[in-house]
């Protein structure tokens, strides 16, 4: 009754039913312990059903029905599936091999009309390629071997390829244009097939060329005995040569010249031989037979005209006349299958044999030999004006321009080493009379450069005037030019540069010192010249440090002039440079030597090399000077003393 109640009465509201389900949730699958959430199995159902976790899945029953219990061998282990094999792997290195003809049409020839050409046709499994080879058959006369490369060949205009499934024999397959009859297969071949279901068709005999089966039958020879016996020639003249030396004029053709060659002929068999001589780069391919030992006809049969004029094998019905021992002598011409040779000279046995055998004797040599030709003298083109003399002279001497010889030990020996000088331009105009410059001789390239200080409200921009050039002295020549040497610029001489006039006023002292450690390339005037113009300086100098504190008055004026020309030039004082002038003078004497105190003025940038300090430095008071003119700028001029 209670199941009548809960399963088949319906629910109506005069029947209220106690036992019906008004909880539909679906239990929780989620909980926490110890602060970790985890997944757990539900135990009551929607409704609030109970769950029965012993129930098995469907899928958990499916797989227990294919295992059956046992107590000896285990649970049963399913089998693993197969591995893959790729085509190329398991096909590897099989092939398909068909036994084929095909027939090819002569059209030229009277002895035959078609062809009959043997081929195996390939066929690769691995890649479902094809190749046909044709087996090389002797004296053919046909390139045979490789007659199609391996390929997917086309089976229809479709783009569809040949398969293996579309082969069998006693069936034609046109490749590329031409028709292949399948005749054979190998056994690999058959069996594959047959594996594979396919019905090969019963085998087919092999067809053969008719043309050259008919030149395996030995030909009927009909030759009337001779009376000369060969091989008492041949025991008689064995290993005996004649050797003739000749030339082929080729010169009346296109790029024809003059051949030399060695004609031989062979006593034992009236052979001749040609080899040529190959000179030592003559360009040639290394080919010394020429024409190779064989019988030469020097007179033959008319032909017709019908008769083809070249033929492979001459035979004796078509020669009248072959070549002989007696046809070949020193001096004259002799023509040789169309080529026409000169023999100028033989070997001793050669003119032995003719002495015993001819009873000549007039074997001379003739001189072959052209006289060498003129040499042509290299002529020089005249200089145009553009680059250096020797850059422009360079390219004259090969095909692609080289840069001319430098040299490098002077070079290395001259480095950084400058002859300075104070010049002035010599012109008529009473402007460019009164600009001064600075003329830089390099001892290690022998260039010259000028350099014209800049002079504020003077209307010229100064700057560089002449760039690094070697400078031609007046009266030379582009054939034979001479140029500016160290020994050509002393105090008074004048320089032409291109056209324009310097007069050397002035020097640096750096030159008096090269001249001194060179006197071996300055002439004594020169030196002595030199030493003269810096001999005044030097007496006052003395003068001027004859007591120990110079004139106070002389150093004002001095460094108010220096002043001033270093503010017409914007010369600002580095800050730095007190410092390091303090930090020089270790000592604390407040004094420094020559050479420190350059070096602090190159490191500063002081332009100790400018005309201004140049034209003073004729003096020692000069030198002080330097050290006047920076210690106002540095407000410590009783910190710092000179010494000489």
């Amino acid at each position: 009754p209670g199941y009548l109640k809960e399963h088949l009465l319906p629910h109506m509201p005069s029947h209220p039913l106690r036992s019906a389900k008004t909880a539909f949730h679906r239990s929780q699958t989620l909980g926490y312990k110890n602060g970790f959430a985890f997944k757990r199995l539900p135990t009551v159902g929607i409704g609030g059903n109970r769950l029965y976790l012993n129930q098995l899945s469907q899928a958990e029953l499916d797989e227990l029905s294919n295992k059956r219990p046992t107590l000896t061998y285990g649970q049963p282990k399913q089998a693993p599936p197969a591995d893959f094999i790729p085509a190329h792997v398991a096909f590897d290195k099989k092939v398909l091999k068909f036994d084929g003809y095909f027939q090819e049409d002569v059209p030229i020839s009277t002895e035959e009309h078609f062809r009959i050409r043997q081929v195996g046709i390939y066929y690769y499994l691995e890649d479902d390629s094809m190749s046909v080879m044709e087996p090389i058959v002797e004296n053919s006369g046909i390139p045979q071997g490789k007659l199609i490369k391996r390929q997917r060949l086309p089976k229809n205009d479709r783009g569809d390829h040949y398969h293996w499934k579309d082969l069998n024999r006693g069936i034609n397959i046109t490749i590329y244009g031409k028709t292949f009859r399948i005749v054979d297969c190998d056994a690999f071949t058959e069996a594959f097939l047959e594996s594979q279901g396919i019905e090969l068709n019963p085998p087919e005999r092999m067809i053969f060329d008719p043309y050259t089966e008919l030149r395996k039958m030995p030909p009927r020879m009909y030759v009337t005995p001779s009376d000369f016996d060969q091989l008492k020639q041949f025991l008689a003249f064995d290993k005996k040569v004649l050797r003739f030396y000749a030339m082929w004029d080729d010169t009346a053709n296109m790029f024809g010249e003059n051949r030399r060659f060695i004609i031989h002929y062979y006593l034992a068999d009236d052979t001749v031989e040609v080899r040529e001589v190959h000179e030592r780069n003559d360009g040639r391919d290394p080919f010394p037979v020429l024409i190779g030992r064989q019988r030469l006809p020097k007179k033959m049969v008319e032909k017709k005209g019908i008769f083809p004029s070249c033929v492979l094998e001459i035979s004796d019905q078509e020669v009248l006349e072959w070549f002989t021992a007696k046809d070949f002598a020193v001096g004259k011409s002799t023509t040789l299958l169309g080529r026409t040779f000169f023999i100028y000279d033989c070997d001793e046995f050669t003119r032995q044999f003719y002495r015993d055998k001819f009873g000549i004797t007039g074997f001379e040599p003739v001189d072959v030999q052209k006289p060498p030709p003129e040499k042509i003298k290299q002529i020089i083109p005249p200089y145009n004006g553009y680059g250096f003399l020797d850059d422009s002279l360079q390219n004259c001497f090969s095909l692609i321009p080289q840069p001319p010889r430098k040299n490098i030990i002077k070079l290395l020996e001259n480095d950084h080493k400058v002859l300075r000088y104070a010049v002035r331009m010599e012109s008529p105009n009473p402007e460019d009379s009164k600009r001064r410059f600075v003329l830089s001789y390099c001892l290690a390239t022998d260039m010259i450069s000028i350099y014209e200080p800049p002079v504020r409200n003077s209307g010229i921009i100064g700057g560089r005037y002449l760039s690094k050039t070697r400078v031609p002295k007046p009266g030379s020549s582009t054939d034979d030019p001479v140029y500016y040497e160290p020994a050509d610029l002393t105090v008074g001489s004048m320089v032409e540069v291109f056209g324009h006039r310097f007069i050397i006023v002035d020097v640096d002292h750096y030159v008096l010192n090269y001249m001194e450690s060179n006197l071996e390339s300055f002439p004594a005037e020169v030196v002595q010249s030199m030493r003269d113009h810096f001999a005044p300086h030097q007496e006052t100098d003395s003068k001027i440090f004859s007591s120990n504190e110079p004139d106070a008055q002389e150093l004002d004026a001095l460094v108010v002039q220096i002043q001033e020309h270093m503010q017409r030039h914007n010369y600002l004082p580095d800050s730095n440079m007190q410092a390091a002038f303090l930090q020089q003078d270790k000592e604390g004497s407040g004094l420094l030597n020559k050479e420190e105190f350059f070096v602090l003025c190159d490191q500063f940038k002081v332009p100790v090399d400018d005309p201004a300090f140049q034209k003073v430095k004729r003096t020692m008071l000069v030198e002080m000077a330097y050290i006047i003119l920076l210690m106002p700028l540095l407000n410590s001029y009783a910190r710092i003393q000179w010494t000489p």
